[in-house]
Order: structure tokens, then sequence, then C-alpha cells
């Protein structure tokens, strides 16, 4: 009976000592860059879609405007650059591999704008079954990129905070010392203005 007790007594208090550790934040840290980690994915998922769908626009747009090569070939440069760059989970606690990375899709997005702008130039491409749903079809998806950056700099907000303030701090620096706060977008040189559209 002694024996029973004392298993009791230690399970209990097993028990109360973990829902303690939970109840202090012991596991934000590691919740938190999960779901940081889980938005960086969507990012990147969403900057694929786009990549898939510069080649059929690129091509649509090439029966119509051959005058147009210059244009088009920064697209396909922009696109293969863009591409090129490796991204993993590390990319997001190292501050150059980010740059580069949103250094190259920033260079991707100014492309695509001159690609649609120059298109205005060109009416019957402009009214192109094929074109209006690759061009429908690339907004959605630049939307959508703005969407999972959106929530990607939320979850690195909140996970950074848990970093840099306290309980999280101390909880961080004993038990999860290799966390590190993660980088996260920041606006384009020049993005405040529209790209020009010349005729």
């Amino acid at each position: 009976m002694t024996a029973l007790l004392l298993r009791m007594r230690v399970a209990l208090t097993g028990m109360i000592v973990a829902v303690a550790l939970a109840g202090c934040g012991i596991n934000n840290v590691p919740t938190l860059e999960e779901q940081a980690k889980a938005a960086w994915s969507e990012v990147q998922n969403q900057y694929q879609r786009r990549a898939d769908l510069i080649p059929n626009l690129v091509e649509t747009v090439k029966g119509f405007a051959q005058q147009e090569r210059e244009v088009l070939t920064q697209v396909t440069e922009a696109r293969a650059k863009a591409t090129q760059i490796k991204v993993d989970a590390s990319t997001v606690t190292d501050p150059e591999k980010f740059r580069q990375f949103q250094e190259a899709q920033n260079q991707l997005s100014g492309a695509l704008g001159r690609l649609l702008a120059t298109v205005e130039r060109y009416p019957e491409l402009k009214s192109n079954a094929n074109f209006l749903a690759l061009q429908s079809q690339l907004e959605g998806t630049e939307n959508r990129i703005a969407v999972a950056r959106r929530d990607y700099i939320s979850s690195v907000q909140a996970f950074n905070t848990e970093l840099r303030t306290i309980p999280g701090r101390w909880i961080a620096a004993i038990v999860y010392p290799n966390a590190k706060p993660m980088e996260t977008f920041t606006a384009t040189a020049g993005s405040e203005r529209p790209p020009e559209v010349k005729f």
C-alpha cells in the first residue's frame, strides 16, 4: 500500500511540474518558431507558384510582342536568378542569405511589373484569353505572396518578441540556447512609386 501511495505522489508531483512548466511559457519558443517556419514555407510556396507561371506568361507575350525581347529577357533572367538562390530553414536566421533572397524576388517583381506595363501597348494581347487567364493567376499569386509575407512577418514578430522579452528571454537562454531571432521582409526601395508606363 505504501509503494502505491508513493507512486501516486510521484505521478501527481510530475503532473504538477509539467502543468507548471507548460503554464510558465517553456513551450512558447518552439511553438512560435514552428509557426514562423510554417509561415516561411508558405512564402516560399507562393514564390514558387509565381515562378511556375512566368514561363507561360512569357511565351504568351512572345507571340504578340516580338520587339519586346529586352523586357522578356529581363523577366526570364530575373526568374532564373530568383530560383537559383537556395533557401532553407537557416535562411530566416541568416541576414545575408535572407537579403539575397529578398533582393532576387524584388528584381523579379520589378521585371514582371515592366512586362505587364509593356503589354499595355498591345490591345490584341490584352484581350487574348490565354493572356488574361495568366495575368489573373499572376495577380492572384502576387496577392497571395503579399498575404504570405504579412503572415510570416507577424509570426516572426511574435517569435522575436518572445526571444527578447522576459520570461521568454530567460527560457530561451536556458532551454533553447540555439534559438536565434529571425529575419523579416523590408519594403523595396522605390516601391512607393508605381512603375512608369511609356508609349
